[in-house]
């Protein structure tokens, strides 16, 4: 039996009912994903005063999340695969809700980070793996109108996310941004059991635990020098030192997964050139502006003077406008093409990025807005380009791979964009400095220009690509759409 047929039966065995609340199930899960991805961002200042730390110092709770994220994500469909989607999704369900109500009750940042990471752990098998049941669940036929469903609570998350955090510090306690997961993932649970179907297959391949411990150990080993430069924690010998574990850790995985038959991350997949130039110039853009969602919170309430709540308003066009942005993407893809698009949209993103350097207390409300929906605008195209060049020359068999190298890669970058966002800001005020909100305005001022130059820089990395690159894709959304 071929695995057509075995995706045809695996779909037909889903009931009508699981078949209905599925993909509600599944959004849950996105939506959870996004908004704890956001709703923390608004309220840093209010938690970082009330645990007796600066706001930069708050980074390590951001990045550790989506770091936590980046290790995991590459063993999520080997777990699915060998445990069953029921149960990995739910015990993915649970260690997040249990995260956060462990987070909620946190006394101090390093327990806070410690549950954060926690919290990823149940985030990397929740994505992933419930895109894999929906994969297993529906004909291809209708795969598109169903990944189209679930991909709006993963908008709606970010749009929401920064409101609901300035309420909830506004009129609540900050615990309680923690605590709104949990009625969401009990929600959650209960449909689990009930509905979810369960997929397993019967030969599952050995787990690359030496890949997994090698990468892991490197990846988690350069953020977390990543964090600490600057900072004076740790002297120049000593960062130096771990830097260069981190390396020789990351070139071990190299080495060893060119030797297994079935490695963690199947990385001779980066020689299909559409796959290595979206990868890399995802991660190069995400590296420059990956940390405005940690920097424009600190510039609204610290540098600017706006509340928790005005902080959140303002940090909604970008997201209500990047979901407009998707009723017309494929229709800009389909007349200008991968290579044109990318070239000139990261350009524009770097722009853009360079003018929230010009903000001040002076700047009227209303330019604020306008900056927010523009950048909304080109940041949702440059996404939606990169997120799906990378499949432009995939064969169907390496999807799933091709897949998890590029969660992997995604959220790696965001967590590496949170910290080169600090760093910038930390090098560019002085630690004697940084309680001055004048000072630190400056600093924010100083970073947002490195990124944007970074961000505009990053486009040298489509150069690359053809005109004719990405195509099939394009033209097969135009008809879609």
């Amino acid at each position: 039996m071929d695995a057509d047929e075995r995706h045809s039966q695996s779909h037909e065995r889903v009931t009508s009912t699981a078949k209905k609340l599925l993909p509600w199930l599944v959004a849950i899960a996105f939506f959870m994903e996004a908004l704890d991805a956001t709703i923390l961002n608004t309220a840093v200042p209010i938690i970082a005063d009330a645990l007796k730390v600066l706001p930069l110092n708050m980074k390590s709770v951001l990045s550790s999340y989506t770091l936590s994220l980046a290790v995991f994500i590459p063993i999520s469909s080997w777990v699915a695969d060998r445990f069953g989607t029921r149960r990995v999704f739910a015990w993915a369900i649970g260690l997040f809700t249990l995260g956060s109500v462990f987070c909620g009750l946190a006394s101090n940042i390093h327990v806070l980070v410690a549950c954060r990471i926690l919290q990823g752990c149940g985030g990397a098998m929740m994505v992933p793996v419930g895109r894999l049941t929906l994969v297993r669940s529906f004909a291809k036929s209708d795969l598109i109108k169903t990944m189209s469903f679930v991909a709006i609570p993963a908008l709606i998350g970010p749009m929401l996310g920064p409101l609901a955090g300035g309420l909830i510090v506004r009129f609540f306690h900050w615990r309680m941004v923690f605590f709104v997961n949990v009625p969401i993932g009990l929600a959650g649970l209960y449909l689990v059991f009930k509905y979810l179907p369960d997929f397993r297959s019967k030969k599952v391949p050995p787990l690359d635990i030496v890949g997994l411990i090698l990468f892991g150990a490197g990846i988690a080993l350069l953020s977390y020098v990543l964090e600490v430069f600057g900072e004076h924690s740790l002297g120049s010998a000593e960062v130096l030192g771990l830097l260069a574990i981190s390396m020789t850790l990351l070139l071990g995985y190299w080495v060893h997964a060119r030797s297994m038959s079935f490695p963690l991350l199947r990385l001779g997949l980066l020689r299909i050139r559409t796959l290595r130039i979206g990868v890399t110039g995802s991660f190069i853009t995400r590296l420059g502006v990956g940390g405005l969602p940690f920097l424009l919170p600190l510039l609204y309430q610290i540098g600017l003077g706006y509340s928790p709540i005005e902080s959140g308003l303002l940090m909604m066009p970008q997201s209500i406008t990047a979901m407009a942005l998707k009723m017309v993407a494929p229709r800009i893809l389909t007349r200008f093409g991968y290579r044109s698009v990318l070239l000139l949209n990261t350009i524009m993103m770097g722009g853009l990025a360079i003018l929230f350097a010009f903000f001040t207390q002076a700047t009227p409300v209303w330019v604020i807005i306008f900056q927010a929906c523009v950048f909304g605008f080109f940041s949702s195209l440059q996404y939606t380009c990169m997120n799906t060049l990378v499949y432009a020359d995939i064969p169907d068999a390496e999807t799933s791979m091709a897949s998890t190298i590029v969660s992997t890669v995604q959220q790696m970058s965001m967590s590496f964009g949170v910290a080169t966002a600090s760093l910038l800001t930390a090098f560019f005020i002085p630690e004697s400095l940084r309680g001055n909100s004048s000072e630190l305005l400056h600093g924010l001022h100083e970073a947002f220009i490195f990124m944007g130059l970074l961000t505009a820089l990053s486009s040298l990395g489509f150069i690359e690509l053809k005109s004719t690159d990405g195509d099939v894709i394009s033209k097969h959304s135009e008809a879609i759409h």
